[in-house]
């Protein structure tokens, strides 16, 4: 039997959200197989924050995730991409609001089968609508390394500018980071 709390959420839950080409969804622990092939996959880790973990590991975070609530101040989440008709984990898509509320953040990660037909520029674009739809956020900003350059075609795709270049650290290394930044009224 369902809790009161659990009928509550499943009415409210803004997840599934489907959009032409692409499914944001929850994750799940049944995503394990294709989470872990896409997180050990060197290629799609290149510019990552994340390090691939072992199964327990990821099966405990995919658990989590399954239930988190969405764009909660100071935290990120995850949501599954997927598209339509094929129910297969495709990639993930971070959220994160700050914890004053004022921006969030997305991220990206898809797998390398999945890069390069307009799958992740949707989920970046059904994820800013998300943000705005759920939050009183102004921006969404995707920041990425400058030498990433399938990242940077899809944010701008996905109708972010370039707001800022900045010195940062990535694995022990200098790089330079790009963020880019739409606004309320561009995604308008």
């Amino acid at each position: 039997m369902r809790s009161n709390s659990s009928i509550d959420r499943a009415a409210t839950d803004p997840l599934p959200r489907i959009a032409k080409g692409v499914v944001l969804r929850r994750l799940a622990a049944s995503d394990l197989p294709a989470f872990q092939a896409c997180r050990h996959d060197p290629q799609v880790a290149l510019y990552q924050d994340w390090k691939a973990v072992p199964d327990a590991e990821a099966h405990a975070f995919l658990t989590e995730m399954s239930g988190i609530d969405l764009l909660l101040p100071g935290t990120w989440s995850q949501v599954g991409i997927a598209e339509p008709g094929n129910p297969r984990l495709a990639g993930d898509i971070g959220l994160f609001l700050a914890g004053d509320g004022r921006h969030a953040e997305i991220g990206f990660t898809l797998a390398r089968e999945s890069q390069g037909r307009g799958l992740g520029t949707m989920a970046a674009l059904e994820a800013i609508k998300l943000v705005f739809e759920l939050t009183e956020a102004d921006r969404v900003l995707g920041i990425t390394d400058a030498r990433n350059a399938p990242s940077i075609r899809l944010l701008l795709r996905a109708g972010m500018l370039l707001a800022e270049s900045r010195d940062a650290i990535h694995r022990g290394q200098r790089i330079v980071e790009q963020v880019y930044a739409i606004s309320r009224q561009q995604a308008a």
